[in-house]
């Protein structure tokens, strides 16, 4: 994902989330947050899906990164019908997914 230009340091860490994963025997074993929120909801939910199986990772990372936004829940968006917390639990678990497929296709 490219990295916010023009903010610096800030960009480097903070805007859409970016994962670096270990995967041994089928277990996520380490999760490397290279970019996430700046609420902290990306390193904490990274933390908890430490040692849960590929398959349920990526729902996993989802809800808890719904659990830890501090994103305004009650703030729908008319568009897409989502507020901002399912919208950045979607975003993880895609980014997520992306990341334990670059792992699975180098094995």
């Amino acid at each position: 994902m490219p990295r916010q230009v023009g903010l610096g340091n800030y960009g480097e860490r903070f805007g859409a989330p970016e994962f670096e994963v270990e995967v041994k025997e089928g277990i996520v074993t380490d999760i490397r947050v290279i970019r996430g929120a700046p609420c902290g909801a990306t390193w904490e939910s990274a933390r908890r899906t430490i040692g849960t199986p590929v398959g349920d990772a990526v729902r996993k990372i989802g809800l808890d990164t719904q659990f830890y936004c501090y994103a305004d829940p009650a703030g729908w968006d008319p568009i897409h019908g989502k507020s901002p917390v399912h919208f950045a639990g979607k975003i993880h678990g895609r980014a997520l997914a992306n990341a334990i497929e670059k792992v699975l296709s180098a094995l």
